[in-house]
């Protein structure tokens, strides 16, 4: 199943889904993204959503776009990010302050040698933090890729992704 027909399942309720999907997949070349930053990022929030049908279908479009290795780093970032992001979220949100003093502790060796360009990896973390509301992670993330010199355009095209998949997904659950 491609995304063309992942979207032709919504019902009425999930137009706007089908059409965004339709507008961000018809132009990738112009998102300000590379086509292994598009679909690494996308596969990266399919794997967080941890939706059969949407990871088929992400998988099936990116297959001729990307090669094996974005594939592995997505589900690197999707990993990685679940449990950062859990862990972060809750060292910001906290009231009591001394958690943020002290080390963390978590293995997260893979974010040295994600198997695609650091950027790229940034990218698939930035978008998977925010799908999972970790704003001290969106910060670090942002940090990172601006450091680098990552266009704005490129950095909400990877926001954008995050926004209509999980809308995408809801649509899909919902028809």
């Amino acid at each position: 199943m491609s995304i063309a027909d992942y979207r032709k399942q919504f019902g009425e309720h999930g137009k706007d889904m089908s059409l965004n999907l339709s507008n961000l997949f018809g132009n990738v070349a112009t998102s300000g993204l590379t086509p292994g930053q598009f679909y690494g990022t996308a596969l990266s929030l399919a794997y967080s959503l941890e939706d059969k049908t949407l990871i088929d279908a992400m998988e099936a479009e990116a297959q001729e776009h990307v090669e094996e290795n974005v594939f592995a780093a997505a589900k690197l970032a999707a990993t990685l990010m679940a449990m950062n992001n859990i862990y972060y979220r809750f060292v910001h949100l906290a009231s009591d302050k001394q958690f943020a003093k002290l080390p963390a502790g978590l293995r997260m060796n893979g974010m040295a040698n994600p198997g695609v360009d650091k950027v790229d990896f940034e990218l698939y973390s930035l978008a998977v933090s925010a799908l999972n509301g970790c704003g001290m992670c969106i910060d670090s993330h942002v940090a990172v890729l601006v450091k680098h010199n990552v266009s704005a355009q490129a950095i909400q095209a990877s926001i954008k992704l995050a926004a209509v998949i999980n809308g995408a997904k809801t649509a899909y659950a919902l028809s």
